[in-house]
């Protein structure tokens, strides 16, 4: 089960990294330097490094995106709602960028924010990354690289890429989990209602997390635009909404993932919107995927995740 959720998220990100080559095409795709910003709530989970890291972890702006890579120290940055405004559920959120890179604002810091502002504690996952070339000009070019084995339409494709186990990446999702519960009456956490949605190559995450970690026990999944193949559902799978646009490369007609969790008798809710592309995060102008985000509180609040 383990290797298919890998190859799955190997399928994700390389579809992934398509779209975004051709969205560069549509607009500015350069990639600016960006100073390290400060995140003075960053808590350090200290889950280790990443081997044969060629630089220290560095930020980068493209499509107006603040953007984390070479990530070696996972941190959690909590999110958390005003006391009269929390309901004590609690979401795990993990962006997307092929595990190359992290779209901390779109689909990180925003999303969180949005949550915390409907009663929901969020914590931002920012996990350990495959390391890329020190220089914005070597980065450019492993992109580049990246986005011609995303072209690859031969039976062999995805290639293969080192750093595709996701020990690291599932090693900092537990910890994160492990310090919430720790934590949960500080941060007026329910831990009977503690869930996890992530972005992309952080739905991957998400999902790998659900079906194989024995150290989490969450409440409810919610992959956005990730892998829509089929998988293996435990017994005891939490209930899972899932999003995508048809637009999406990653859709392609499948509901696989879908069908597996209804056919295994588990809660699922499925929204296919007519468009928004990839990595749309909280949404973007006139767009049918808009309105996911209210869909999502709405499906929290109908199976009484929201209730104090």
């Amino acid at each position: 089960m383990t290797n298919k959720i890998i190859y799955l998220v190997k399928t994700a990100m390389m579809a992934s990294l398509l779209v975004l080559a051709s969205s560069a095409m549509a607009q500015d795709g350069t990639i600016y330097p960006l100073d390290t910003p400060a995140e003075p709530n960053a808590i350090l989970l200290g889950t280790g490094g990443v081997e044969d890291q060629p630089a220290p972890e560095s930020w980068f702006r493209q499509w107006g995106d603040p953007m984390a890579r070479n990530i070696s120290n996972a941190t959690l940055t909590p999110f958390l709602p005003e006391p009269g405004k929390a309901n004590g559920a609690a979401v795990i959120v993990a962006p997307g960028g092929g595990f190359r890179w992290l779209s901390m604002g779109n689909e990180g810091w925003e999303v969180a924010q949005a949550l915390a502002d409907r009663g929901i504690a969020a914590f931002v996952l920012k996990y350990r990354l495959i390391p890329t070339p020190p220089t914005l000009e070597g980065l450019k070019k492993a992109m580049d690289q990246t986005f011609a084995a995303a072209a690859d339409t031969s039976s062999d494709a995805p290639k293969a890429a080192p750093g595709w186990d996701l020990s690291n990446q599932l090693e900092d999702a537990e910890a994160a989990y492990a310090l919430i519960v720790k934590r949960a009456a500080e941060w007026g956490v329910d831990t009977s209602r503690l869930g996890m949605i992530g972005f992309s190559a952080g739905a991957g995450l998400t999902m790998h997390c659900a079906l194989n970690s024995k150290a989490m026990e969450l409440d409810f999944i919610g992959p956005v635009y990730g892998p829509m193949g089929p998988v293996e559902v435990p017994k005891n799978a939490p209930p899972l909404f899932s999003v995508i646009a048809s637009d999406d490369f990653l859709f392609g007609g499948q509901f696989g993932v879908i069908k597996s969790w209804y056919t295994a008798g588990r809660p699922v809710e499925f929204h296919l919107y007519q468009n928004g592309g990839h990595g749309f995060g909280l949404g973007n102008p006139d767009r049918t995927s808009n309105r996911w985000f209210d869909a999502f509180t709405h499906w929290l609040e109908v199976n009484r995740f929201l209730v104090k």
